[in-house]
């Protein structure tokens, strides 16, 4: 696309517009008159082709003036590029996936699914981040490592049930550990876990201090979240009938959360510690989160002018030159 440097220039066509429109208007002045009789005679006789032609060197006169102010004008072709500069953040949800996390205390479902939606959200708001996800019951594995094909995460993560293969109870610790495992050899600027659990540390190879030193040893940042409900409440559980029917039945259960432990494990590495007891405080502990690790974006724009008044220039000289030619040649006027 061109664009124009010096806009103003075309102001000096003003003053050819009028020279032409008084040339145009003394015209009758300007040429030599015979008083003659008659006519007739004289329109049978075709105009000569100097005669057709006589107004040519004034067009080209005024064609490579008009054509001298374009390039006074700096004709410009603009190739702007846009570079972007993204530091993105390294982000490792681990959640609790206990048989405690179906108590019914919180929407659509129970925690679980709670859970699940709320932490869907908050990756479809993430742009250039890489996310991972870990769930831990009595045990701890890595569902999905760190990677920035969401598709492939939010796949993994709609399937996630309870525990069912692996140990019961709640590895805080080994959970913390394995995440952190997961973000120690990371370069993103910003290493952050996000780990989201309704009970206490009651299993596990590695106890959560241990993890704790782990986690501040590799500046990774650690926000936790205690989900649910503390006191008794009501677990679902299926009984299979002999005709293979489930019939859904609630056995009591008592839950809580150590909210001594995750406010320590987040104020420790620099993160911060959540009670989230519905989901829509669920989701304000996402919404807080992202909006205190945001990405980097740095844009920086150039742009390149390249000058294309050089053949406007030319051609105005060319046609100048020409119209000297006809002027004083073929087409002069006068002895």
């Amino acid at each position: 696309m061109i664009s124009w440097a010096s806009l103003w220039a075309f102001a000096f066509l003003l003053p050819l517009v009028l020279v032409l429109a008084w040339r145009w208007w003394r015209r009758r002045h300007m040429h030599a008159s015979l008083q003659f009789s008659s006519l007739q005679a004289l329109r049978k006789v075709g105009r000569g082709i100097r005669a057709q032609l006589a107004l040519l060197p004034l067009l080209l006169k005024v064609a490579a003036i008009v054509l001298a102010v374009a390039a006074l004008a700096r004709p410009q072709r603009a190739d702007t590029k846009i570079k972007r500069n993204v530091e993105g953040i390294d982000i490792m949800v681990a959640l609790d996936i206990s048989d405690s996390m179906l108590i019914e205390d919180m929407q659509p479902e129970n925690r679980m699914e709670s859970c699940k939606l709320i932490i869907k959200q908050f990756i479809e708001k993430r742009l250039s981040d890489r996310i991972g996800l870990v769930v831990f019951s009595g045990e701890s594995y890595t569902r999905v490592p760190l990677t920035l094909d969401y598709p492939l995460l939010q796949k993994s993560l709609a399937a996630v049930e309870t525990a069912r293969y692996i140990k019961m109870g709640t590895a805080i610790g080994v959970s913390l550990a394995n995440a952190v495992a997961r973000l120690k050899d990371s370069t993103a600027k910003s290493r952050v876990v996000i780990l989201l659990t309704d009970g206490e540390n009651n299993s596990g190879t590695i106890d959560p201090d241990t993890a704790l030193e782990i986690a501040k040893g590799y500046g990774i940042r650690v926000y936790t979240i205690g989900a649910g409900q503390d006191g008794d409440s009501q677990l679902p559980v299926y009984i299979e009938t002999g005709t293979g029917e489930k019939i859904k039945r609630y056995r009591p259960i008592h839950s809580s959360v150590n909210d001594e432990l995750l406010g320590r494990i987040a104020s420790e590495t620099g993160g911060k510690y959540y009670r989230a007891t519905t989901t829509n405080a669920l989701k304000k502990v996402f919404e807080d989160i992202d909006n205190l690790e945001k990405t980097k974006i740095e844009v920086n724009q150039y742009t390149k002018y390249a000058e294309l008044f050089p053949p406007y220039l030319k051609y105005a000289l060319m046609l100048y030159l020409l119209s000297l030619i006809f002027n004083y040649t073929w087409l002069r006027r006068g002895p």
